[in-house]
């Protein structure tokens, strides 16, 4: 039995399988910030002390920079208590005998699409998740990626605008991560006319004190035609193109891969992307890369941790 992890900033799963990939059992927490990483360490103790068996193996996909090498994680930006703290080690000592990898989510996500998503027919597949933040992880031979420092594959910090002395700059993150667009969309609210469905949607949402995640909004009210919403889609397509045609220049993936809460746009985006990307690619590598959706949603990170173990052979 193997064991995959996937700890957040909002929520935490547990699920076992073996080496097909196939979930069998499942355990879902949602995450108390106030209880930090210690009350997360417990959530995973007395889960692991639950299992019939202990795990031969153990994946783990962290929302947050880790040193894949030692398994100890640099930092949270959501969740204190996490800076310094060698989760592989601790792993090891909940489930005695246990071969125990950590990754990073965006890497680990990368890995379940490309073995078990929507992207198993390729050799070179880069992933893209658009959610809160903006990341990415590249998976070559079905194996991922690693450069010679851990946070290969952040593209989400990559300049769209470069800083300067007059400018702090701005980023891929800051512009089509989840929080961005969630931001443009409030902002705009003023200016659309009360019959925009997008401005409905959102004003419903408020009104009922559902604050927050605006841009899941964006595929309905497009599909109601709203010209904003379609306006917002195709901003976010061309940023993300953008970005992208910098990875097809450098590697040249076969599949480009679109995941994150962002991703669950749909078709749209997927289009609006595929759209923009010729315009930021050399014609002589034309065409681009093909673009796909993210197939195995909130899966993709527990399915990548309990692929982690087969990554090293």
């Amino acid at each position: 039995m193997n064991l995959g992890i996937e700890i957040g900033g909002t929520k935490l799963q547990l699920v076992t399988g073996d080496i097909t990939g196939q979930i069998n059992q499942r355990f879902r927490f949602a995450i108390d910030p106030a209880q930090g990483a210690e009350g997360i360490l417990t959530q995973i103790a007395s889960t692991i002390q639950q299992l019939p068996e202990t795990p031969q193996s153990i994946g783990v996909g962290f929302g947050g920079p880790v040193d894949w090498q030692t398994g100890k994680i640099a930092t949270s930006h959501q969740i204190a208590g996490w800076s310094g703290f060698n989760l592989a080690s601790w792993l090891r000592e909940q489930a005695p005998g246990a071969l125990v990898r950590i990754e990073n989510d965006a890497n680990v996500a990368a890995l379940g699409e490309a073995r078990r998503g929507v992207a198993t027919g390729f050799d070179r597949v880069f992933y893209v998740t658009l959610g809160s933040g903006v990341g990415g992880g590249m998976v070559v031979d079905r194996h991922l990626y690693h450069g010679a420092l851990p946070g290969e594959a952040e593209i989400g910090h990559l300049w769209l605008v470069p800083p300067g002395d007059s400018s702090p700059g701005q980023t891929v993150e800051q512009t089509v991560s989840g929080w961005a667009v969630d931001k443009q969309i409030r902002d705009l609210l003023p200016q659309l006319p009360d019959d925009s469905a997008l401005k409905i949607a959102v004003q419903k949402a408020h009104a009922n004190g559902d604050q927050g995640k605006e841009a899941r909004f964006l595929h309905p009210a497009y599909e109601a035609s709203d010209p904003v919403a379609r306006m917002l889609i195709e901003q976010i397509g061309s940023v993300v193109a953008l970005a992208l045609s910098h990875v097809i220049h450098l590697f040249h993936p076969d599949a480009i891969v679109l995941g994150g809460g962002i991703s669950l746009i749909g078709e749209p985006l997927r289009a609006a992307v595929r759209q923009a990307l010729p315009r930021f690619v050399m014609k002589s590598f034309q065409p681009p890369s093909i673009v796909l959706l993210a197939k195995l949603g909130e899966d993709a990170v527990p399915v990548g941790a309990l692929e982690l173990m087969m990554n090293d052979k």
